[in-house]
C-alpha cells in the first residue's frame, strides 16, 4: 500500500520529483508496494501532494527508467518485480514486518555487504557544501533552466576529465548529463528500439530489465576469462551489446585489450551495431591505470556508447551520470528528446563543474583508493588468516569495490548466504547474477562488497563468517 508519509522530509536541496522518486524506489525495495500493485494516476497523485503533475510524471518516468515501474498504456503504472519478491505477500504478523531482505524492521544486519553501497564517511562534506553555498549565493540564474544536456561548462568539464582519466574522446556537446546511468540507458534504449541486445551473463539484471522495458529485446551470452566473447556475440544474432569491459560486474573481468578490438569489429561488420560500455567504476584500480576505454579505441564516430557514473566516486544520492553519445545517435537523440529538460539540478551540476576544474575530485579520488584499497587488503589478511588460504579463494582484488569468495569444499552458495544471514550477514551468492543457464556457475562463491564496511567491523564481521560457515 503507498504510504506519502514524510514523502518530501529529509531531501533538502534536491528537486521534488527526484525526492518522490527516491520515497517510492525505496518502498518498492523494502516490499511495501508489491509486485502488480498500480499506482495513483499522475493527476491523483499530484493532487493528493499538492505538486505539480509533472513533478509526478518525472518522478514516474525515472522509476520506469530504472525498472522499478511498468507502464501499461491507457491502464497506468504498475510495480515490477524487485528481486524476486512475491506478488501479493501474506499480511505480515503484528511482531514481524519484513524490510528490504526479509529482516524485521528492528533487526537491521549487523553488516551489510551491498555491492551498491559506498562509504559516507570519505564524502567531502565540507568542500561540496562550501561550493553549493557559493553558488546558492552567488548564482541565482541556476534557479532557471539550463542547457537540455546539461550546461555546457560542465560538459566541457567532463569531456577533459574522460580524456585525460579514461581516454574517451569526444567533444562537450555529445554529452549528455542525466539522473543515473539507469535514466540515460532507458534513453538510449528507446532510440535503439527495434534491435536486440546482447548481454554478460552473470551480469547486472537492472541493465537487462531497463532494456527490455524499453523495447529492445535481450540475449545472454556467457562470458569467459576474458569478458564477453566476439564469437558468442556474432552466434546471438544482436545488433547491440551492452558490456562492463574495464570491470565486469559481478565478476572483475577486465576485458584485454585484443577482446576489445574484436568486439569493435564486430561493430563495425555490420551498419545498425553499437555498443553500450557501462563504465560504472572504473576509477577504482589499485595496481595500475586501467585500459583505455572501448568508445576511445572507437574514436567520437564510433559505434560506440559511453556511460559512466558518480555514484561510486560521490554517493548513490547524488544522481549525477553522463554519456557520450556517436555523433549519428546525437542526431537522432536531439530529434526525439531534444525539448525535454535535463533531470538534474543545476546547482548540483555546477558544484560537481567546480569541483572537477578545481582539482578537489582528483584528490578525493586518490583519497577514496587509498581508503578503498587498504580496506580491502585488511579484509583479504583477515579472511585468509581466519579461514586459511588453502580454504578460502578470494579474486577481485585489483579493481572495483567488491571481492568473490570461495569456499573450498563448501555447503554451497545458497547455504552459505542463508547461514551467513543468521549470522546478522547480508550478501549475494554469484549464483544469483546468472540470468541464464546457472549451472555454469561455480558452486560455494559469494559477493563481498566491502566499500560501506569500517575498518574496525572487519574483525567482528570475519568471526561471524566463520560460525555461519562452520570453520
Amino acid at each position: 500500500m503507498l504510504d506519502l508519509t514524510g514523502c518530501f522530509d529529509g531531501g533538502a536541496g534536491k528537486p521534488l520529483y527526484e525526492q518522490l522518486y527516491e520515497h517510492l524506489a525505496e518502498q518498492i525495495r523494502r516490499g511495501r508496494l508489491v509486485r502488480g500493485e498500480k499506482l495513483p494516476g499522475k493527476r491523483t497523485l499530484a493532487q493528493q501532494l499538492a505538486v505539480a503533475v509533472n513533478t509526478v510524471d518525472a518522478a514516474y518516468q525515472m522509476l520506469v527508467a530504472e525498472g522499478y515501474l511498468e507502464a501499461r498504456p491507457k491502464s497506468g503504472f504498475y510495480v515490477l518485480d524487485y528481486a524476486g519478491g512475491p506478488a501479493r505477500p501474506a499480511a505480515p504478523s503484528p511482531e514481524e514486518d519484513p524490510g528490504e531482505d526479509g529482516e524485521g524492521e528492528g533487526e537491521a544486519p549487523a553488516f551489510d555487504l551491498a555491492t551498491g553501497a559506498v562509504d559516507t564517511d570519505l564524502f567531502p562534506f565540507r568542500t561540496w557544501g562550501r561550493i553549493q553555498k557559493e553558488l546558492l549565493y552567488a548564482r541565482p540564474e541556476l534557479l532557471s533552466h539550463g542547457h537540455r544536456q546539461g550546461d555546457e561548462d560542465l560538459r566541457r568539464a567532463l569531456a577533459d576529465y574522460l580524456g585525460a582519466y579514461r581516454g574517451v574522446v569526444c567533444a562537450p556537446g555529445q554529452i549528455v548529463v542525466g539522473a543515473g546511468v539507469e535514466y540515460l540507458l532507458g534513453l538510449v534504449a528507446q532510440l535503439l528500439r527495434g534491435g536486440t541486445a546482447a548481454i554478460e551473463n552473470p551480469g547486472y539484471a537492472r541493465s537487462r530489465t531497463i532494456l527490455e522495458n524499453s523495447g529492445v529485446p535481450c540475449r545472454c551470452v556467457d562470458i569467459d576469462e576474458g569478458g564477453l566473447p566476439a564469437a558468442g556475440l556474432e552466434e546471438s544474432g544482436a545488433n547491440l551489446c551492452y558490456v562492463t569491459p574495464s570491470h565486469h560486474f559481478p565478476t572483475a573481468v577486465t576485458m584485454p585489450a585484443g577482446r576489445r578490438a574484436q568486439l569493435l569489429a564486430w561493430a563495425a561488420r555490420a551498419p545498425g551495431r553499437y555498443i553500450l560500455e557501462d563504465d560504472y567504476d572504473a576509477e577504482f584500480r589499485f595496481d595500475m591505470r586501467p585500459l583505455p576505454s572501448l568508445q576511445g579505441m572507437a574514436g567520437p564516430d564510433g559505434p560506440v556508447v559511453y556511460l559512466c557514473t558518480f555514484s561510486k566516486s560521490l554517493a548513490p544520492s547524488i544522481r549525477i551520470a553522463c554519456m557520450v553519445l556517436p555523433r549519428d545517435l546525437l542526431e537522432r537523440y536531439r530529434a526525439t528528446f531534444g525539448a525535454y529538460a535535463n533531470t538534474v539540478s543545476r546547482f548540483e551540476q555546477q558544484t560537481l563543474r567546480r569541483f572537477l576544474e578545481e582539482g578537489y575530485f582528483a584528490r578525493h579520488l586518490s583519497r577514496m583508493r587509498s581508503a578503498y584499497k587498504s580496506r580491502m587488503e585488511a579484509l583479504v589478511r583477515a579472511l585468509e588468516e581466519s579461514f586459511g588460504r588453502g580454504t578460502v579463494r578470494l579474486e577481485g582484488r585489483h579493481n572495483g569495490l567488491h571481492l568473490l569468495l570461495t569456499l573450498e569444499d563448501g555447503p554451497g552458495e545458497r547455504e552459505m548466504v542463508a547461514a551467513a544471514r543468521r549470522e546478522g550477514v547480508v550478501l549475494r551468492g554469484l549464483g544469483q547474477y546468472y540470468m541464464a543457464r546457472r549451472e555454469l556457475c561455480p558452486d560455494n562463491t559469494v559477493v563481498l562488497g566491502y566499500a560501506s564496511l569500517k575498518d574496525r567491523d572487519i574483525p567482528a564481521l570475519v568471526q561471524s563468517l566463520r560460525r555461519a560457515w562452520g570453520r
